[in-house]
């Protein structure tokens, strides 16, 4: 079932004909806007990172876009403002809101304003009084409040997700929060999870770090979890995962998705911060964090991974890259180019998200390092995270270039030789020197 289809049902189940919708990923909804218009009463776009405006053509009276004032979600609403008019823009003043903002939280009453304000004018189904809680079509629910239907999928990376605003919300809607494995951050880190580049990635990044049975190792910022479950599923019981996280939507999610794939007795998950590890001196033999250090001080997660790694010890970092070329199996002409395989420029202000990854390593005090730049190749259009990305690039096109991007594109899917790279910058290295290294 397609994100398009698990709505639907989840609508005809609750007894909804018409709701509003709030997502920060629109890749979500896109095909609920392009095919099934009429049953979206107002759209909410809160800080979006990735925006495709073609699927918002046919009702930019309906669409919200809230964005910062700065970065990303600036850009791509501002581009989307000028391609859809009719279109509201809300600009949250002096913010800037990356993928991994708990914007939320940080500016609860204007969205909550906005959001009020806007969709109190539209009109959506009251539904009926269906269970409070629940799961249909692989989608989780809850129910607040009483009102015209009010959706809110999730963000991407948000620690508190919408849960600052639910209270107010429920004043005048019936909020209705939705979850699982099929929507928001969850489906796009689980969608990438099914990658075999990827997979094959993070099986070097574990035969590198070679752990012996009995040894205990530590995910710094595990998300979803999808690489925690792999990971069991290759050692079984013979070595004690732990997994961390800050964003406790996520944990959840993750602990769900482990007891679903019966390996949640192997994966102890726990709420931490990569820049301040809950956790003693020299506690653990191996440490991996997979796309984490671009988002915080990656230099302390780095000395606090050193800290808590035992004498001998091994730790593994992957990051993405945004000074490598990304890259699209498809004909495009020159002026496209550029922007096709330029990555998204998305990291935050002392995080990592190029080469110096291995000289920082260093300095870190890791040695024996085995750095290998790696590319993760995507192959699925109608997955998540190839969705997130493409819309990354349609997001900067005009209405003549997205047709020569769309013309492009289908050729090469034709061909069955549609699929993208992009690359990442990898790291093992050892704790205490070569001495330890063979010692261990």
């Amino acid at each position: 079932m397609t994100p398009t289809d698990r709505l639907l049902a989840l609508w005809d189940h609750l007894g909804i004909g018409t709701a509003h919708v709030a997502t920060q990923m629109p890749g979500d909804i896109a095909g609920l806007a392009a095919g099934f218009g009429a049953r979206l009463a107002g759209i909410v776009l809160c800080v979006p990172t990735r925006l495709d405006p073609v699927s918002f053509e046919a009702m930019p009276e309906r669409l919200l876009m809230i964005c910062g004032e700065s970065g990303l979600t600036a850009e791509v609403t501002a581009r989307a403002e000028a391609r859809l008019p009719g279109a509201r823009r809300v600009v949250l003043a002096g913010y800037d809101a990356p993928g991994w903002a708990d914007v939320v939280a940080d500016r609860t009453d204007e969205i909550v304003q906005a959001m009020s304000g806007f969709l109190g004018k539209l009109g959506a189904d009251v539904p009926a009084k269906p269970a409070r809680e629940g799961v249909h079509a692989g989608i989780s629910y809850r129910i607040d409040g009483a009102g015209p239907a009010l959706m809110l999928l999730p963000f991407f990376l948000a620690p508190s997700q919408w849960a600052p605003a639910i209270e107010r919300l429920a004043r005048q809607f019936t909020v209705i929060t939705l979850g699982g494995a099929h929507l928001g951050g969850v489906a796009t880190l689980e969608d990438r999870a099914r990658a075999p580049t990827y997979q094959a990635m993070f099986r070097t990044l574990v035969d590198l770090m070679a752990p012996k049975p009995g040894e205990t190792i530590l995910d710094v910022g595990c998300g979803a979890g999808s690489l925690d479950r792999l990971l069991a599923g290759r050692l079984g019981k013979a070595n004690a995962i732990t997994a961390i996280d800050t964003n406790p939507f996520l944990l959840r999610e993750a602990q769900a998705l482990a007891k679903a794939d019966r390996v949640d007795d192997l994966i102890r998950f726990a709420h931490g911060n990569a820049e301040a590890l809950p956790f003693p001196d020299a506690s653990f033999d191996c440490i991996f964090s997979v796309t984490v250090l671009e988002e915080c001080d990656a230099d302390r997660a780095l000395a606090e991974m050193m800290r808590v790694a035992r004498p001998g010890g091994r730790i593994g970092v992957i990051v993405r890259s945004i000074d490598l070329p990304q890259w699209w199996s498809v004909n495009l002409p020159e002026a496209l180019r550029h922007r096709a395989f330029t990555p998204p420029q998305s990291v935050a202000a002392k995080g990592v998200a190029d080469a110096s990854l291995y000289r920082r390593a260093r300095q870190a005090g890791l040695s024996d390092l085995t750095c290998f730049p790696a590319l993760v190749t995507l192959d699925r259009p109608e997955g998540p995270i190839w969705r997130y990305r493409e819309d990354h690039l349609t997001a900067q096109l005009s209405p003549s270039e997205t047709a020569a991007w769309q013309a492009a594109r289908e050729v090469a899917a034709r061909q069955g030789l549609l699929f993208m790279a992009h690359p990442m910058h990898c790291v093992v290295g050892y704790v205490g020197g070569t001495q330890a290294r063979r010692l261990s």
